[in-house]
């Protein structure tokens, strides 16, 4: 893909992404409100977890405690039992009372918009830190996940390693204006046509620009 393309592409997934649902955490961004504190807790529980899944599990989790300090009222067992059958969620129970105590001793219940003050919360990656500043806060930022690192590469647009790789190469690259909104535009494209394995090629609208680096088989 040349340098160029990608504001064609980019328009082009703007139109087609209407067709699927949206990405969890923006669901639970619109129904609170852009609540900074929801979707990053939501972001923690979807991490290594269907999106239905999230949302489900979100919303018991909101019904008991919605801020930091309802959160610290919580047993661990409640948590787990609410959020289950999220991945980790034992883990991540122990993570999200560290997070709501780190929130109310260090920043008096409200959750940074700085994602090197969100990267010092317990279990809080640059994924997640991106992804609260740019759809919580509306501040620019590039979440990076393993959507946007593989389709980014497929598309020859970057050539990188690793996710971090990816966020480092995509600042250096990606117009500004597209940041906020890149996650939201990849994230339903490779749930649902870019897939990993034997992507729909025949029926993607952008084909013409990807170069299908690592692409072996498709549809």
């Amino acid at each position: 893909m040349r340098d160029a393309d990608i504001h064609p592409v980019l328009r082009t997934l703007r139109r087609e992404v209407r067709q699927w649902p949206d990405p969890v955490v923006g669901v639970v961004a619109k129904d609170s409100s852009q609540d900074p504190f929801r979707i990053l807790i939501a972001t923690v529980l979807s991490l290594r977890t269907k999106d239905l899944t999230t949302a489900e599990a979100s919303g018991r989790l909101f019904a008991l405690a919605d801020t930091p300090a309802a959160m610290l009222k919580l047993t661990p067992a409640r948590i787990e039992r609410a959020i289950y059958p999220v991945g980790f969620y034992r883990n991540k129970a122990v993570q999200l009372l560290g997070i709501s105590r780190a929130l109310l001793g260090r920043y008096g219940g409200r959750v940074p918009d700085d994602i090197d003050e969100l990267l010092t919360l317990p279990g809080v990656g640059r994924k997640t830190a991106n992804l609260v500043v740019t759809v919580g806060y509306r501040k620019p930022g590039i979440c990076v996940d393993i959507h946007v690192h593989r389709i980014s590469n497929r598309w020859g647009y970057i050539k990188t390693r690793t996710p971090e790789e990816s966020e480092e190469a995509l600042r250096a690259k990606l117009p500004k204006r597209y940041w906020i909104t890149y996650n939201d535009l990849l994230v339903p494209f490779g749930q649902h046509l870019c897939q990993p394995v034997s992507p729909w090629c025949s029926r993607c609208k952008v084909s013409d620009y990807c170069d299908r680096i690592g692409v072996t088989r498709s549809r």
